[in-house]
């Protein structure tokens, strides 16, 4: 039997908290240069374009790729801002091409995932929790996989939100496949001080983390 193909995901993200920024034009431009970024990184059906406002939104062939821009995004923009993200499987449609209007239950679901995120942010305990997934009704949820996706969300964003500007900008070099060399040149500090964030901050763990997310059909 023919493996059916996976429906598109469709990602919704946000800048958190955009209206406080004190210059709100370099924040779209670093907004901009880090959708830019992702886009040239991660395969993708439509890429990532701002919206309306602080808001941004893409389609990617499958969720590994989305949960890849994702976290690239967020890498990208910390400590400068931070965001958070909805995403969502199923059906999509474009009812107005040329005003980019968009429709469908993939668009539904990471609408609905994206106001779960913003309601769990509220939470002191969960604050650092900016992504969700969800499924479009109808669409197969094997062995309950929507569930460890989202599990697996809450460890990492609660990492990543954690980190401090030299760990978030060490992440973001691991993630571009840096050695601990090199990144230790950039920082202008020995590659042992690099070891040992690695370890304590869970960098690895991290990256680990994105290699197996980002496998996922």
């Amino acid at each position: 039997m023919a493996r059916v193909q996976p429906s598109p995901v469709v990602l919704i993200g946000d800048i958190v908290q955009s209206r406080s920024s004190a210059d709100r034009r370099a924040l779209h431009r670093d907004l901009e240069a880090a959708l830019a970024d992702t886009n040239e990184r991660v395969e993708h059906v439509e890429p990532l374009e701002v919206t309306v406002g602080d808001e941004f939104q893409g389609v990617y062939p499958h969720l590994g790729a989305a949960l890849e821009a994702a976290l690239r995004t967020r890498v990208a923009l910390r400590p400068r801002a931070e965001t958070r993200y909805g995403l969502g499987r199923g059906a999509t449609t474009t009812l107005d091409a040329t005003r980019g209007i968009k429709d469908g239950p993939a668009w539904w679901a990471a609408r609905e995932a994206i106001v779960a995120v913003e309601e769990e942010a509220r939470r002191a305990a969960l604050g650092h929790v900016h992504t969700a997934y969800r499924l479009a009704e109808g669409e197969p949820d094997d062995l309950g996989t929507s569930v460890a996706v989202d599990a697996a969300l809450h460890c990492q964003d609660h990492m990543v939100g954690s980190l401090s500007e030299r760990s978030g900008r060490l992440l973001r070099g691991l993630l571009e496949g840096m050695t601990q060399k090199e990144l230790a040149a950039a920082e202008g500090i020995t590659p042992s001080a690099v070891s040992q964030r690695v370890r304590a901050d869970g960098l690895a763990v991290i990256v680990r983390t994105h290699e197996l997310l980002r496998t996922l059909p």
